[in-house]
């Protein structure tokens, strides 16, 4: 059972009560504006046991992060191997939070402490982040954690053959 705490923020695994807070958190239309179509519960759901299995499968995944004070569960962080569509192999870093922790300094502070395990306990060479180019919110996250862009890796992506190309930028941090 993986736990990390911050000044703020504990990072740790996923529990069932989770499920509400989580289902709230991707049912935001502002939350998923630059992740796709809303999730209804059972998505939601499906998502957690989705990272539970990864955390199994790799040593390492997305976790639950609440405030530390309160025990609110405020989203998510972590890393995984980038979706087998992206035209490159690594591993990304992410994060997912709610509308009201948007502004705190929270992203921030929990992807340095995800970079962190990336490198000192997994042992990662490099760790990228991946967002729509208009995400320009995440990209200040990225460089506010000392990644910085390479565009050498940005690339187009679309859903379906005959879908929108959206333009996917790439930041990266080394160890």
């Amino acid at each position: 059972m993986i736990e990390i705490a911050t000044e703020r923020l504990i990072l740790r695994d996923w529990r069932e009560t989770d499920l509400p807070a989580w289902a709230a958190i991707n049912a935001d239309p502002e939350v998923r504006e630059h992740l796709g179509p809303v999730w209804d519960e059972a998505r939601s759901a499906a998502s957690i046991a989705h990272y539970q299995e990864a955390y199994r499968r790799n040593g390492f995944g997305f976790w639950a992060v609440e405030q530390r004070d309160s025990g609110e569960l405020i989203g998510l962080a972590g890393i995984d191997p980038v979706e087998p569509e992206v035209p490159f192999e690594g591993v990304e870093i992410g994060w997912r939070l709610a509308r009201s922790a948007w502004g705190h300094g929270y992203a921030s502070e929990a992807a340095r402490v995800v970079l962190e395990f990336g490198f000192q306990t997994v042992g990662l060479d490099e760790i990228l982040a991946i967002t729509l180019a208009g995400n320009v919110r995440s990209q200040a996250v990225m460089r506010r954690i000392g990644m910085t862009h390479a565009a050498d890796l940005d690339f187009d992506h679309r859903e379906t053959p005959d879908g929108e190309v959206f333009r996917h930028v790439v930041y990266r941090k080394r160890r």
